[in-house]
């Protein structure tokens, strides 16, 4: 087997922080090496060391056996190197085409080729099987679809090595299928694939081999025979863990916290009807472009609607602005966190003050759900890994406990330690009395978190499920 990359030694701090502690690990061609371990534990900076957004402060890299130090994104794509991150380097108002030869555009006469840009980046788009115009502006597309421009930008070099970070979180399953049957053509063809997923079923059917981080230290790698989900937990955390889902007694339902009524707009919602309870946790089910998120909004004020009624607490709130409903006890934990959960560029204490100014609560709340960070007033959530920003998303909510939180995806690449938090979190809201909806693409997640399960599909409620759950029935009522 040809190593196709090499790191050996490898070290990296952000101010008194020592995030990578002496990471070695190699990549071989034609073969898919997974990379695991919870949040903070180090792997998207190991990645950026390689994908030369970081430097190292000490190791070395090799890729074909030549020494590899890249100062630049754009150093190691010349060097083959190709980085689908977590969170999308993508230019909104650009097009899809723009966007995936951003770097380098076809030119004919000195003049970008627009004609060959168009034609070059459709083949790509099929690969990935997005049907959707090269000219169509990224800002136009669901967040998804996104995700697809930004792994069919990642195929259009001569990739010798391609990172995927957290690939499928916005991916619906028959997206995640296609995604999957382009990494296997991939390694067939050669290439050296490394791929970072807390979807510990999907690393052990895509991976060849595997390495597994804890606090910045390689603490298991080899083959994939060699591990087992379990195993692959209890190497992550530290210590085994028994059960994902903490155990809560079921909700009454007799309060009723939320109603909506007849809620339509057109091309997204049709004639919901939805009741959440004091103490319930409501699933919402649904493939992407079902409506889940965009019902989601329109309860909260974000969008508007055609016809309907929203009622929160038997007061109608139809007209009030978001701002308002959050002062009458709504919160609303969104789909993407860096786009508009967060200010990346601030700090901690102030992304967790922006609803309810008490700083007493912010180092509790940061011990409750296990922020890991340097300072709370100084360190910009920028820094954080994606679970731990997630954390501080949800955290900003929790200052003062609302009557009503909806959460979408909350759990979305978050690692299986940070998820049980959540989950109990979750749980100890519930019993304060706390109504909450749940958006999840997971089905096993919302099997086991949900007092009651609405499956949507085409902007329509189409279903609704009580314990004990049928997946197969879900997934049915979704398609």
């Amino acid at each position: 087997m040809s190593e196709r990359l090499v790191c050996t030694g490898l070290t990296k701090s952000f101010s008194t922080v020592r995030v990578l502690k002496g990471v070695s690990l190699t990549a071989r061609a034609g073969r898919t090496l997974g990379l695991v371990g919870e949040n903070g534990a180090g792997k998207s900076t190991l990645m950026n060391l390689i994908g030369g957004v970081h430097r190292p402060d000490s190791g070395t890299m090799t890729l074909e056996g030549r020494p590899y130090a890249p100062a630049s994104p754009i150093q190691a794509l010349d060097r083959g190197i190709a980085f689908v991150h977590q969170e999308l380097n993508l230019f909104g108002n650009l097009s899809v085409a723009d966007n995936m030869f951003i770097t380098g555009f076809p030119r004919r006469f000195g003049l970008i080729d627009r004609k060959t840009m168009n034609v070059r980046a459709a083949g790509f788009l099929e690969k990935v099987d997005l049907r959707v115009s090269p000219n169509t502006p990224v800002d136009a597309l669901p967040q998804g679809e996104r995700q697809l421009v930004e792994i069919a930008k990642a195929l259009h070099g001569s990739s010798k090595l391609i990172i995927l970070d957290e690939p499928t979180t916005s991916l619906s399953h028959r997206e995640t299928t296609r995604l999957f049957e382009t990494m296997d053509r991939l390694r067939s063809e050669g290439v050296a694939l490394v791929y970072i997923s807390h979807a510990l079923d999907d690393v052990l059917r895509l991976c060849d081999d595997l390495a597994i981080l804890r606090d910045g230290e390689l603490v298991a790698t080899g083959p994939r025979d060699e591990f087992t989900r379990d195993r692959l937990i209890s190497l992550m955390v530290g210590r085994p863990i028994g059960q994902l889902y903490p155990e809560r007694p079921p909700a009454s339902l007799r309060t009723v916290i939320l109603e909506a009524r007849n809620i339509s707009q057109a091309g997204v919602a049709q004639s919901i009807n939805l009741q959440a309870h004091q103490g319930e946790v409501l699933g919402i089910a649904g493939l992407m472009g079902s409506g889940r998120s965009e019902l989601a909004r329109i309860l909260f004020g974000l969008d508007p609607h055609s016809s309907g009624e929203v009622l929160l607490n038997d007061a109608d709130i139809t007209h009030l602005t978001p701002r308002a409903r959050i002062e009458r006890g709504m919160a609303f934990l969104t789909e993407s966190r860096r786009e508009d959960g967060l200010f990346m560029d601030a700090s901690i204490a102030d992304n967790m003050a922006i609803v309810r100014r008490q700083p007493a609560r912010i180092p509790e709340l940061c011990a409750a759900l296990g922020v890991k960070r340097a300072n709370l007033d100084r360190q910009p959530v920028r820094q954080l890994s994606g679970g731990n920003q997630q954390k501080v998303a949800l955290a900003k909510w929790l200052i003062e406990p609302p009557k009503l939180l909806i959460l979408d995806e909350p759990t979305r690449g978050v690692d299986v330690g940070a998820k049980y938090e959540i989950y109990k979190l979750m749980n100890d809201l519930a019993r304060q009395g706390v109504a909450l909806i749940v958006i999840s693409s997971e089905v096993e997640e919302l099997t086991g978190m949900c007092d009651r399960i609405v499956v949507m599909s085409k902007g329509e409620t189409k279903a609704e499920f009580t314990p004990p759950f049928d997946r197969a029935r879900i997934l049915g009522a979704a398609v």
